[in-house]
């Protein structure tokens, strides 16, 4: 145990007007963490431009825990943006993140982390789509990730099964010389993440988790789905990532 406690790991939480639900998903995520993970962890509340209170009751959480819980600030919108500033911030040899709504179920977290400290993985995933997951939502976002996933494959023959689950680990190395590369800053992110770390010849790690939908989301999935079309074709005419052709004598 005392070498895992040796190991700082940041769990981000990237939260837009989120006041209603903020201090409960972090009590629960200290709480579960507390309980059943040895690493020196810290949660990372990443309010990216809200306008509700939800800076206030983060900071709030950060000053009565302040060795487990710390709060940051962005100015504009957007996920990617607010995890890329919270990852290349932290001193942290693993971050991670979830969803606020912690659809994902916490028990995924400790495997998750596990595949990166000391193995040969520096980027794991949380698959709704893996075998072993368990799954809980309405048919229509059901079928949408498929087509999504498997439009992934058909483009960039892909080995991941999931590239839209809000419950991503990566090491300090992954953040330092893939999160530079990335361009979206909202909620193709994860996707672009993924698709330049295996472009790059990172292995990625896949846990099947137990996963329910939030009805109360306010993702707009037309609009997102529009954004991430476009993102996937820029990133399959993109020569960023690759590696550079050896030229014959």
């Amino acid at each position: 145990m005392g070498d895992r406690q040796r190991i700082r790991v940041d769990a981000v939480l990237p939260v837009y007007n989120e006041e209603q639900d903020l201090e409960r998903s972090v009590l629960t995520l200290r709480q579960y963490l507390l309980d059943h993970v040895d690493y020196d962890w810290r949660i990372v509340v990443a309010d990216n431009a809200s306008t509700d209170r939800t800076l206030e009751i983060a900071t709030a959480l950060a000053e009565q825990y302040p060795d487990q819980v710390k709060a940051i600030h962005l100015d504009q919108k957007g996920r990617g943006r607010a995890l890329r500033k919270a990852w290349t911030q932290s001193d942290a040899a693993v971050v991670s993140y979830m969803d606020l709504d912690l659809s994902t179920d916490l028990s995924a977290f400790v495997p998750l982390i596990d595949s990166l400290i000391g193995g040969p993985y520096d980027v794991a995933i949380g698959s709704r789509l893996k075998k072993g997951a368990q799954v809980q939502r309405g048919l229509k976002r059901e079928v949408i990730s498929r087509i999504y996933n498997l439009m992934i494959k058909a483009t960039f023959w892909s080995r991941f099964s999931d590239a839209q689950c809000g419950f991503k680990a990566v090491t300090r190395r992954a953040v330092r010389e893939i999160v530079p590369l990335i361009e979206d800053q909202a909620w193709f992110f994860d996707t672009e993440l993924l698709l330049l770390a295996e472009r790059m010849g990172y292995k990625i790690f896949e846990v099947p988790v137990k996963w329910r939908d939030d009805p109360g989301s306010t993702v707009k999935i037309a609009k997102t789905a529009w954004e991430d079309l476009k993102g996937l074709v820029r990133v399959r005419f993109s020569s960023v990532g690759r590696k550079p052709r050896q030229m014959e004598g």
